[in-house]
């Protein structure tokens, strides 16, 4: 299993970024998957996740509005869109999926997102 991410950078605040995220070796459209994000000196959180169903999105408080998921089974990409970024959007992006419940837990390299004047 492998998971890249791309497309992060600095951005200005009220900007828009769109993050990918291209998985392999794993059937990619039978997956929930996830994007997390981990400012300095705090947790990583979850920030939103689509479903295998088609439709089924859900998103933290902190985003919800301004980012959306998204997926193409036919590329075995998930997209996180970006608007309306703050300060405080910034934060290293990162790709999850899980196997199982149980694990195991897949984890992309992470991209850096950077909202500053």
């Amino acid at each position: 299993v492998q998971l890249v991410e791309s497309g992060g950078g600095l951005v200005q605040p009220g900007g828009s970024v769109r993050l990918s995220c291209r998985a392999s070796g794993f059937t990619f459209s039978n997956y929930i998957m996830r994007w997390y994000r981990q400012a300095p000196g705090k947790e990583r959180e979850l920030v939103a996740l689509i479903s295998t169903a088609p439709g089924i999105t859900n998103y933290a408080n902190s985003v919800k509005g301004r980012f959306t998921i998204s997926r193409d089974n036919d590329k075995d990409t998930v997209y996180l869109q970006m608007n309306s970024l703050k300060p405080e959007d910034t934060a290293v992006y990162y790709c999850h999926t899980r196997m199982s419940a149980l694990g195991p837990d897949y984890w992309g390299q992470g991209t850096q997102v950077t909202v500053s004047s």
